[in-house]
Order: structure tokens, then sequence, then C-alpha cells
């Protein structure tokens, strides 16, 4: 016996509500994760820690398990403070979705379009895991907290500060807050295609945050609290709507932080 068109309408109605409830259970499950992980890297005294074990200059190269280590680190840093930020995105991908299985149309997974962005900043885990080690060979991370020196993390605080004030920084950024036009325009009903969306919004928040990332090399890559701070930041400049604004309140304060660590010799 065919549906009502009521009873059709309620059903879709609650199927709307159960996949967001996956999607954004599923996000919180990852993203919690991953901060319990990076907790029980930082956990252990000055010479027990994780962050001390890669670090430390001198001895022996690391081996193909400690370079899988500062990867899976990195991964996880990436996933606890960039994952939150593609809420705009999700949130825009679903609601397109709801309007899509209306008219009956195909849709793709959000899984499919998170694991296109993921798979970028996992990249980016990977370069960020060869800058690890290539600065641990040369002596340049401090052995217990894993921080540049102080000359060279002034300078990259000064390089995060004025990466905010760049043209590049606000195109990028703009694409993140402002998803809709993008998904609009390159909808698809195919999972290759979605895959491919969401490399390229990947890419845009990578063009975003790159430069804040890369400030954990200032702080202490296990710095749990200068980690959340960046990712509540980078997380503000997505949702605030006068963003401008705050990326550059954001790119005055590390130029300060900088100079001061110039200045004085520490982040602390």
């Amino acid at each position: 016996m065919a549906l009502s068109e009521e009873a059709v309408s309620g059903l879709l109605r609650r199927l709307r509500s159960e996949t967001r409830l996956i999607v954004w259970g599923a996000m919180g499950l990852v993203v919690a994760a991953a901060w319990a992980l990076l907790a029980a890297m930082a956990r252990g005294g000055e010479e027990t820690s994780f962050i001390a074990a890669l670090c430390r200059p001198g001895g022996a190269a690391l081996t193909p398990y400690d370079l899988a280590a500062v990867f899976c680190m990195w991964s996880a840093m990436a996933l606890a403070m960039m994952l939150p930020t593609a809420a705009p995105m999700i949130a825009t991908y679903l609601d397109i979705a709801e309007a899509a299985r209306k008219k009956r149309m195909r849709v793709v997974p959000a899984g499919v379009l998170a694991a296109g962005y993921v798979t970028v900043w996992l990249g980016f885990a990977l370069l960020a895991s060869g800058l690890q080690a290539g600065f641990r060979a040369v002596g340049a991370l401090d052995p217990l907290q894993g921080a540049l020196g102080p000359v060279a993390a002034g300078l990259v605080l000064m390089l995060a500060g004025a990466y905010q004030f760049t043209p590049l920084k606000d195109a990028c950024l703009s694409k993140c807050q402002h998803p809709m036009p993008f998904f609009m325009a390159n909808w698809s009903e195919e999972t290759v295609p979605v895959f491919r969306l969401g490399l390229l919004q990947g890419l845009w928040c990578l063009g975003c945050c790159w430069a804040l990332m890369l400030a954990m090399f200032a702080t202490g890559l296990m710095n749990l609290v200068w980690m959340a701070g960046l990712g509540l930041v980078m997380m503000a400049e997505k949702l605030y709507a006068e963003s401008r604004a705050l990326s550059r309140g954001a790119g005055f304060v590390f130029l300060a932080v900088g100079l001061a660590v110039l200045a004085v010799g520490s982040v602390d």
C-alpha cells in the first residue's frame, strides 16, 4: 500500500533529523578522540613525555615508528583544531541536501565531503611532520617543549600575524565563511565530485589557516592551551560576522607577541 503524502513527509523529517544527529555526533566523536590522544601524548615528565623523546637533538635518527608517531600527532592536531572549523561548510551542505531530498534527488552523504576536507589537512600533517623532522635534525627544537628557539619562534609568530593582513587570507576566509554559492554552482549527486568539493574547501581552509597552525612550532607542539586558543581563533574567524576585524586583531596580537619573544626570549 502506498504511503500517504503526510506519512512520507514525516518520514523525511525524521530521516533529516537522524542524518544531522549522525553527522554532528560523528564529528564530535572524532574531535573528542583527537583531543584525548593529544592529552595522552602531552602527559609525562620532562624526560618521558612524547615530545621530549621526538625533539631531543642528537643521538640516533628518528625511526620509521618515530616518524609515524609524529605524523599521528600532527594528524590529531589537525583534526582537533580544524575539523570544528568545518562546521559552516557541513551545515551548508546539510541544508542543501535537505532541499535536494525534498525534490527526490540523490544525496551523497556529508561524510564524503568531510573526507575530502580531512584529506587536505592530513596532507598538511605530513608536510608538518617532515618540517619537524628537519628541525630536529639540526637541533632547532627545544627537547622539552618542542618549540623553536626565541629568534625563530618570534619570527614564526610575526609571520602568522602578518599573514592575517594579506589579500590571500581574506579571499580564502571568505570562501570558508560562505560556501553556499560554491555548493550551489557545483552541486553533484555523485560521490567523486562531492569528495572533490571537500578537497577544494579544505584547500581554501588551508590557505586561510596554515600560518596559524605553524605557530605551534613557536608555542610548543604539545602546548594544549595554545592549541585550544588557536583553534578557537580559527573557528571564530569562520563563524563571526565581523571576521575581518577579528583577523586583523589577531594579526596585531601575534605581531606583538612575536616582537615580545624576540625581546625577552620566551613565549610564556
